[in-house]
């Protein structure tokens, strides 16, 4: 991924802060993203991808302490939080106070799927101070979403743009996204976790963050 500056990072911060809709790079693949509160720029998302509102967008929180501030957190989330935050792995998690998920719907009420990104999605966040709402650039319907998978370049960003006519302030160029993959989604409403969707990270991995043995399997 190609590096990318601080100027570039306020400059979407600010068109964020200003209730725009911005695109930023990950390992994995490139993300819409906007402030997680302002309920038109959601729409937006959901209506330029064709994506059923039903289906949150992601909350990416600008700390691990906006997490534990505002999200019930057993002990196991803590502990998934210490080993692989910022990093590629999501947590479905309960709101602690129910007013904040009236005011963050399309990430999910009352209930959300939070991730604290190392990259330029994350440092959109710190650099805002409030939490984003975030998915992958690509088509959600499912007839057309084979030909336009998530975009890993920013030629295939346009491509969408072109397409879906959405509207965007800015957008980071990261170069290719290696990864390609998923963030791995870890259902933690209770203290008894289980997963959603695998994904980049591990599922041995995140055994062993649980402290659950497994037998070891050769690659």
């Amino acid at each position: 991924m190609r590096v990318i500056t601080e100027s570039q990072i306020d400059i979407a911060a600010q068109a964020i802060t200003g209730g725009r809709l911005v695109v930023a790079p990950t390992s994995r693949w490139y993300m819409v993203c906007c402030a997680a509160d302002n309920q038109q720029a959601c729409q937006g998302i959901f209506a330029a991808k064709q994506r059923a509102e039903s289906k949150s967008l992601a909350l990416v929180v600008p700390s691990k302490e906006f997490a534990t501030e505002h999200f019930v957190l057993s002990q196991s989330a803590s502990r998934l939080i210490e080993y692989f935050w910022p990093g590629d792995l999501a947590l479905l998690l309960p709101w602690k106070n129910p007013r904040m998920g009236e005011r963050h719907t399309a990430v999910g009420n009352p209930n959300a799927l939070i991730t604290s990104d190392p990259g330029p999605l994350g440092a959109l966040a710190t650099a805002t101070g409030r939490p984003l709402a975030a998915t992958t650039v690509n088509i959600s319907s499912p007839t057309t979403a084979a030909e336009f998978g998530p975009a890993i370049t920013l030629e295939q960003v346009k491509e969408f743009l072109d397409i879906s006519k959405m509207e965007i302030a800015a957008a980071i160029d990261g170069g290719i996204c290696p990864a390609a993959n998923h963030l791995t989604i870890i259902d933690c409403i209770t203290d008894k976790p289980s997963t959603l969707r695998s994904g980049l990270v591990h599922t041995r991995a995140v055994n062993a963050a649980l402290g659950k043995t497994a037998a070891y399997e050769h690659p």
